[in-house]
């Protein structure tokens, strides 16, 4: 039962007294004055009596138990604060943590990126070298291809002349041989 039941009980309960005490005061019994505005004064006093003795208990308790849990609200709180601020810390840890490794990526990623460009550098001087080599390698085929052709007909042109000549020389010397044996034969027989 609150505060409200015990006051209302004891309001019912100082009515109910009065109304007996006026009803014995009429028929000339116990004697008390009936005047309503003494006789709710009295009811009155005797509730903010019963009130301040019980309530100072009921009151005392519940500020007692409000203080209780405040305390109590507090200590968690407190605790709740130091888990917020464990986490915090951790958070903050991680942070540094990432950072340093976002770093440390961005520093790899610039090393692969200058190695890959060393690298295809590299690569590229390798195949124009090898382009270069590959055109001078042609150059030179093409050089002895064209010569050996150029010789092959200079030695064409070479042996067709020496052919002429030898047919254009056999001739006068086989016509010099035969007309001498021709003479011969004729002045030695």
């Amino acid at each position: 039962m609150g505060i409200m039941g015990t006051f209302l009980l004891l309001a019912a309960e100082a009515n109910a007294v009065g109304s007996e005490m006026a009803e014995g005061a009429a028929e000339g019994g116990f004697g008390l004055n009936i005047d309503i505005f003494e006789t709710n004064l009295i009811n009155l006093a005797i509730l903010i009596g019963i009130l301040f003795y019980f309530g100072r208990k009921v009151l005392s308790n519940i500020l007692n138990e409000r203080q209780s849990n405040i305390a109590t609200a507090i200590q968690e709180a407190e605790g709740r604060l130091k888990e917020a601020q464990t986490a915090l810390s951790q958070a903050q840890e991680q942070l540094t943590q990432a950072q340093a490794e976002a770093q440390r990526i961005r520093k790899a990623a610039e090393e692969n990126a200058q190695a890959a460009k060393a690298a295809t550098l590299a690569r590229a001087t390798q195949d124009v070298e090898r382009l270069r080599q590959t055109a001078v390698a042609d150059l030179n085929t093409e050089r002895e291809r064209a010569l050996a052709d150029l010789r092959q007909r200079v030695a064409t042109l070479a042996l067709q002349k020496v052919e002429t000549q030898l047919r254009a020389g056999i001739a006068d010397d086989v016509q010099q041989t035969i007309i001498e044996r021709s003479i011969a034969q004729v002045g030695g027989r």
